[in-house]
């Protein structure tokens, strides 16, 4: 376990355990595991866990093909999972389209509020009036049964086959830029055209997550995959390290959604 954990950061041994047990349940009982959704950098931990052995697989599905929330099924090698093993099911947000609006953070707010895990429901996605989100199929009936609000909007809920699934309209921009480091705070500020004095504020206001969790360290170093979402200016993804410039500044690739664009 030493050994595994020097590819990884202490905080995240505990995912690294778990995903270990999942991996040798697949090897002890010769049968597939199928997880909750996970975020991108837990996808990317257990891939690189599943990748160091020859007679164990990996896949992952969240509903759609740009799925950021996936479910994923660890398999012994002979085994070929279909769409219908990962037990993904579409939700629509049925509202009054005219009369009223909706936004990601009502959405989440509401399912955040429930009881349930995070790791119970998936992506959430909208092409400006629809609104739609996957969540594990065990638990549609829950869903349906206790969601009618979301934020002040009265909703019902309906089940939709995942060919239903609306186009989302946030797209991710890419691109190539160069940093004095990988730190967050300097990655908030080359990716949003900010101070990093105002980066480092931001962290302080508890504005900015990092892998879906709160975050406030602007010294903490990035590495690839890693999510950094900030409140009121968008997300940022980490794709790749790529190394350094002539000028010793680090280049990397990331991707954007800036929530800036619309409203």
């Amino acid at each position: 376990m030493d050994n595994i954990m020097q590819h990884f950061r202490p905080e995240e041994a505990p995912f690294v355990d778990e995903a270990t047990g999942w991996i040798q349940e697949v090897r002890d009982q010769n049968r597939f595991v199928l997880t909750n959704f996970l975020n991108p950098r837990e996808i990317f931990i257990l891939i690189t866990l599943v990748n160091r052995l020859d007679d164990i697989k990996v896949q992952s599905f969240g509903g759609y093909s740009r799925a950021e929330m996936q479910r994923a099924i660890i398999f012994p090698d002979y085994f070929v999972p279909e769409r219908k093993d990962f037990n993904v099911s579409l939700m629509n947000i049925g509202y009054p389209v005219k009369f009223a609006k909706i936004h990601h953070r009502n959405v989440l707010g509401t399912l955040a509020n429930m009881g349930v895990e995070r790791d119970t429901f998936g992506d959430i996605i909208s092409n400006g009036d629809e609104w739609q989100f996957f969540v594990k199929s065990e638990m549609v009936d829950f869903f349906l049964s206790q969601v009618s609000k979301i934020g002040n909007v009265k909703v019902r809920l309906a089940e939709k086959e995942l060919s239903d699934a609306v186009e989302p309209e946030n797209d991710w921009e890419s691109g190539s830029t160069t940093v004095a480091s990988v730190r967050v705070d300097s990655v908030i500020a080359e990716g949003f055209h900010l101070s990093r004095n105002h980066a480092k504020e931001l962290l302080e206001e508890r504005k900015v997550t990092l892998n879906w969790k709160p975050h406030q360290r602007p010294d903490f170093e990035l590495v690839a995959n890693d999510l950094l979402s900030v409140r009121g200016y968008g997300r940022i993804r980490l794709d790749s390290i790529e190394g350094k410039t002539k000028k010793n500044k680090i280049r990397i690739l990331i991707s954007i959604i800036s929530s800036k664009k619309k409203k």
